[in-house]
């Protein structure tokens, strides 16, 4: 946003000083043009004068000196002719039969006085051509052509337009502070605020923004911290509640458990078939409850990596996943499932390993429970883009298309997975700890029939080392 605004402040400050020193600049070569053309037909008009004295008097003695003098002392030639175009005197190198002077010549002999055109500037060189016609009205008695150089003047404009040109640089950059200053002072209190939200978000508790700037968002931050404090104390009452009945119910659980195993041998063969079923019912439980403080410890873990740099996490996907898928092999076997786990090369993942080994304990689990005996589980990984994916691929009956978009969900399970082990919060156990990360989970069909699952994370910037570890 600073960037923003910058940009459009510094735009408005370029206009400005354009606007400024544009027409200055043009205002000060006019003005310097004027005044070297006004002082050389000044001294035009003296020559005319004294040309025209000797025109009548028949002696240009005082005029070949004045001549002489002003080209000695100022290199400028001068050339003075009488009615008849013969040259009365001559200086300077410039001749009355040079084509450019024989035109302004002419011109002066019709009483045509002829001034340069154009303004200076200071790359401007060469000389400028004046001419004047001596005597008045119709008596004209001759001409008087001055060449005028105007590097003098082209020096002086220069000189003006560095001075502009340097006024108009400590103005913008005089503005360019201000302009820093001043949207530090709005923009600054916007990125505290911006990263208090984000904490907040994260489910994290939120550090006071501190009030500054305008009025309005002194205001708005004054109401963000009254909200915060807010949401804090009710997710901390969250958390709390969340671990303090886990702890309480786990002594409960406990406690019945051992009293149920304890009536075990006083229990009747009738009584066999309740007795399994109470303590399957309390199995449920302690898994219900452990995916629960699972599931917890997950989003707070993911809300974490949301405001913190997890970008040094690194581990080889392909050591992490054949490991797991070797420690589920007995289970596979057990189940009648035939694991597989397809070698290939490293996969540097942005993800700690142990985070990893989480979401592929969940993935394995779920492919071994619900494919069922005589199907086969395969787990490959492989880059893609930059991507690093993990798949675990299943021949089993899989999911209806319907429900596929369901697979995530908290709680939810299939219709005709309802008698299979499970309390339906793995998958979104993993959900989170990939979420954490910057990857996502994707759910699809297999073929012939099976379910794809795909953990996609962000693949790391540098290689993983041999060993499976990861900072987390």
């Amino acid at each position: 946003m600073r960037t923003r605004v910058l940009t459009v402040v510094l735009a408005f400050v370029v206009l400005a000083v354009a606007g400024f020193a544009v027409p200055l600049l043009g205002v000060t070569a006019t003005q310097r043009t004027e005044q070297l053309v006004a002082a050389r037909t000044a001294d035009l008009d003296r020559f005319a004068g004294l040309a025209e004295q000797a025109a009548e008097s028949g002696d240009s003695g005082i005029l070949t000196t004045e001549v002489s003098r002003y080209t000695e002392l100022y290199g400028e030639a001068v050339v003075v002719v009488d009615a008849r175009r013969a040259p009365v005197t001559q200086t300077g190198g410039m001749r009355a039969a040079d084509p450019a002077v024989a035109r302004l010549v002419d011109a002066a002999l019709r009483n045509q006085p002829v001034s340069p055109g154009g303004i200076l500037r200071p790359w401007s060189r060469g000389d400028k051509l004046l001419a004047r016609p001596v005597g008045t009205g119709t008596r004209v008695s001759g001409a008087v052509v001055l060449r005028a150089s105007v590097r003098a003047a082209a020096d002086d404009i220069a000189l003006r337009w560095a001075l502009v040109l340097a006024g108009a640089g400590l103005f913008a950059v005089a503005c360019v502070l201000l302009a820093r200053a001043a949207t530090r002072w709005v923009v600054r209190p916007l990125h505290r605020l911006d990263r208090a939200v984000g904490t907040l978000a994260a489910g994290l508790p939120a550090e006071h923004a501190r009030a500054g700037g305008p009025p309005e968002l002194r205001q708005l931050a004054t109401g963000f911290n009254r909200m915060a404090d807010a949401v804090t104390t009710a997710l901390e009452q969250q958390r709390r509640l969340v671990a303090d009945t886990s702890h309480q119910l786990r002594n409960p659980l406990a406690a019945l458990r051992l009293r149920i195993d304890s009536l075990q041998p006083r229990l009747p063969d009738s009584a066999t078939r309740t007795y399994t079923g109470v303590t399957a019912e309390l199995e449920r439980m302690e898994h219900l409850l452990d995916d629960l403080l699972a599931l917890a410890n997950a989003e707070h873990r993911a809300g974490e990596l949301a405001v913190a740099d997890g970008s040094q996490a690194c581990c080889d996907a392909t050591a992490v996943t054949a490991a797991q898928a070797q420690l589920w092999h007995p289970v596979a076997e057990q189940d009648g499932v035939r694991l597989e786990s397809s070698p290939g090369p490293a996969v540097p993942v942005a993800c700690a390993a142990a985070e990893l080994a989480q979401v592929a304990d969940i993935l394995l689990d779920n492919a071994i429970k619900y494919a069922g005996s005589g199907a086969r589980v395969e787990t490959r990984c492989f880059t893609e883009g930059p991507d690093a994916v993990f798949e675990v691929r299943d021949d089993g009956p899989g999911l209806a298309t319907g429900e596929l978009s369901q697979a995530g969900i908290r709680f939810w399970r299939s219709e005709r997975h309802r008698a299979v082990r499970g309390s339906g919060l793995g998958l979104a156990i993993a959900e989170q700890l990939v979420a954490g990360r910057g990857g996502r989970v994707e759910f699809a069909a297999a073929e012939p029939h099976g379910l794809r699952v795909r953990v996609v994370l962000p693949r790391a910037e540098r290689a993983a080392s041999g060993s499976q570890g990861g900072a987390s």
